[in-house]
């Protein structure tokens, strides 16, 4: 068999969430819950489900290869030009597309653990070097981030929130770090749960593209939009940035059903207000009853929470959850992510944790 390179054998691949089908076959059992993915425990827009079908009719057409349609809402709701967007496959796509096209053998990537663990990957696979820098806090430590940075610097990826933890960098914060960084190094700003934060001191990372500098948001309809399984995402920078980006996107990256979903999703403000509520309902009852439970955990601005847990015990916790029926994320050997899901979703997950940790 042909071998492949190192720098790819020795890649780790992303373990996604068990689905509860799998869960359910494996033990037997129903009623299973999922809170491992940060998914919209509210689903979809009815308005997206329904341009979705409308969409069927047409399934023998390749797709709109310059999401048109989709471009124009989203440039008339952010207040850019058409050409600041790109689109792609979920937000990963976009990950990967800037990587590919900035990104020479050899250069320095920086970004902070624990947070997504795709970017390490894609940087490996492009032969990149991973500059990592531990979190300080449970937040990115922009200083030393930009401390971090040198002549083969490129690429920076700041999570904001970031995931697992669900905190933020302040506006203050960004604006020191973003005085730091040098102008030929760009700066990816990960923004997939920018909607659900709520802090007034939140970074507008809008302004530092109004700036003129070399930055790339990263936005997705997969979360508080509730169309995960379509796999759609954008970025938002220059438009020579994109224009760049633009020459390795494959052609018809983004499928029909998802463009017309996500132009309907844009639409339904009633459906983003209605699942914010539902996240803030759900973490204020979480924050107790793991409070209650004496379960350490770190407040969010996301739709999940991190839970620190003693040392090396998150692997066992996490088993022993799956036997009651409820799927969390473990995020390490000391700790557990859980979606923010629907009353009954959170209730049953904490119902399972008093079954599995003594008072």
């Amino acid at each position: 068999m042909i071998n492949a390179p190192e720098h790819i054998k020795t890649i780790k691949p992303y373990s996604p969430g068990k689905p509860v089908e799998e869960l359910e076959r494996e033990l037997g059992i129903t009623g299973s819950v999922k809170l491992a993915s940060n998914e919209n425990p509210a689903g979809p827009s009815p308005l997206a489900v329904k341009a979705m079908r409308e969409s069927a009719a047409s399934l023998n057409r390749y797709p709109d290869g310059s999401c048109y349609y989709l471009r124009d809402a989203l440039s008339r709701k952010l207040r850019i030009r058409p050409g600041e967007l790109i689109f792609g496959n979920g937000s990963n796509e976009i990950i990967e597309l800037a990587v590919r096209t900035f990104l020479n053998p050899g250069d320095e990537v920086i970004s902070a653990h624990p947070s997504f663990a795709v970017y390490s990957t894609i940087v490996q696979a492009a032969r990149g070097e991973n500059i990592i820098i531990p979190l300080k806090d449970m937040r990115h430590d922009l200083e030393a981030m930009a401390s971090a940075i040198t002549d083969r610097t490129k690429i920076i990826f700041i999570a904001n929130p970031n995931n697992p933890t669900g905190t933020i960098n302040t506006r203050a914060e960004m604006d020191s770090f973003m005085k730091r960084v040098p102008r030929n190094v760009l700066v990816v700003v990960d923004e997939a749960y920018h909607e659900y934060v709520t802090a007034a001191d939140y970074a507008d990372s809008m302004k530092y593209l109004r700036q003129g500098r070399d930055l790339l948001i990263l936005r997705t309809f997969s979360k508080i939009y509730g169309l995960a399984g379509l796999r759609i995402g954008y970025g938002i920078s220059k438009a020579g940035i994109t224009a760049e980006m633009d020459k390795v996107r494959q052609p018809f990256n983004v499928n029909s059903p998802a463009q017309r979903a996500a132009v309907a999703a844009l639409a339904d403000a009633g459906h983003v207000e209605k699942t914010k509520r539902i996240n803030e309902r759900g973490k204020k009852y979480l924050y107790r009853e793991l409070s209650g439970l004496k379960i350490k955990y770190v407040p969010t601005e996301a739709n999940f929470i991190y839970m620190i847990l003693r040392r090396n015990t998150a692997g066992r916790l996490y088993r022993a959850l799956l036997k009651e029926g409820v799927i969390v994320r473990p995020a390490g050997p000391s700790g557990i992510r859980v979606t923010i899901g629907l009353p009954g979703e959170n209730k049953k997950f904490i119902e399972a944790l008093r079954k599995i940790i003594p008072a």
